[in-house]
This record gives C-alpha cells, sequence and structure tokens, in this order.
C-alpha cells in the first residue's frame, strides 16, 4: 500500500496553509495497492520530535473500504460524511490539529492502516486506544513523513 498527498512531497516541507501559521487545515492524502480484503481504514498523524513525548495530530478511523482519499481541510466534526470517525489529538479536540513546532525542524508521520474490520469504536478515541483495537486486524500500514519548520 502507498501513502501520498497534493499537498506535500514525501520527506518535504509541508507548506504554510496546513500549520498553525497558515488555515490550520489537513493536507490532502490518497492511497493505492490495497488489500481486496480491507474492510477499513485509519489514520494516525504524530510528530515524535515533540518536547517530551510524540504529539499526537489527528486520529481518524472506520473509513470506509472503497475510500482512497482524502481532500483538504477535513472537518473536525465526530463523524465523516461519507464515513469515517474522529478520534482525539493531543490537544483533546477531534479531527486534524496543525504543525506547529516551538522550534526547529519537525517530522510529521501520516500513518495508514488498511483493517480487515471496521472497529465500532465511539469517536474521541485516543492513539493508544485506536492501536489496541486495531492490534489483531492490521492487513498493511502505508506511512508518509513531512516536515515542518515555523516560518515566524
Amino acid at each position: 500500500m502507498k501513502l501520498l498527498s497534493d499537498s506535500f512531497c514525501a520527506d518535504g516541507m509541508i507548506p504554510i496553509e496546513f500549520s498553525c501559521e497558515g488555515k490550520g487545515i489537513s493536507p490532502s492524502l490518497h492511497w493505492e495497492d490495497v488489500s481486496i480484503e480491507t474492510r477499513s481504514f485509519a489514520l494516525i498523524v504524530d510528530d515524535p520530535d515533540a518536547p517530551n513525548r510524540t504529539f499526537v495530530h489527528w486520529v481518524l478511523f472506520d473509513l470506509p473500504p472503497q475510500t482512497r482519499n482524502l481532500p483538504e481541510g477535513i472537518p473536525t466534526e465526530p463523524l465523516l460524511k461519507g464515513g469515517g470517525i474522529q478520534g482525539k489529538n493531543d490537544t483533546g479536540q477531534l479531527g486534524y490539529t496543525p504543525p506547529c513546532p516551538p522550534s526547529g525542524t519537525h517530522r510529521y508521520f501520516f500513518k495508514l492502516y488498511a483493517l480487515d474490520a471496521p472497529l465500532g469504536l465511539d469517536f474521541g478515541i485516543t492513539k493508544a486506544e485506536l492501536e489496541a483495537a486495531m492490534a489483531n486486524h492490521i492487513l498493511a500500514t502505508a506511512q508518509l513523513i513531512g516536515r515542518y519548520q515555523k516560518q515566524r
């Protein structure tokens, strides 16, 4: 499985519009080479370069198996139109929270999981709760890394 973005290149800089210094919207993502056994997708975005711990920017799960992309600017609502449930990021909010590193250049890991079943969990779960629920259901994974450093 491959995870790509029209918003930034793999290992490239994430444009300012997707950061706390811009509009703070989620970037577009799309994926290909998906297993036919896939019954749902989950997405975790985190920053391992954050001070003290890995900072979670986005938790999204139960995306339908026919989904192959997420457009820019996914709303921060609990349930997405067309399917998908938002978890809680480390700001305590639902949905995507933009890169806003306190100093230096940070890496943002976009991790997509193809699962053999929908998880059926409620909105607002954490990354740890999602990882525990997915543990025995992962068919494939794909990763895309973007980088960001504050401009101001």
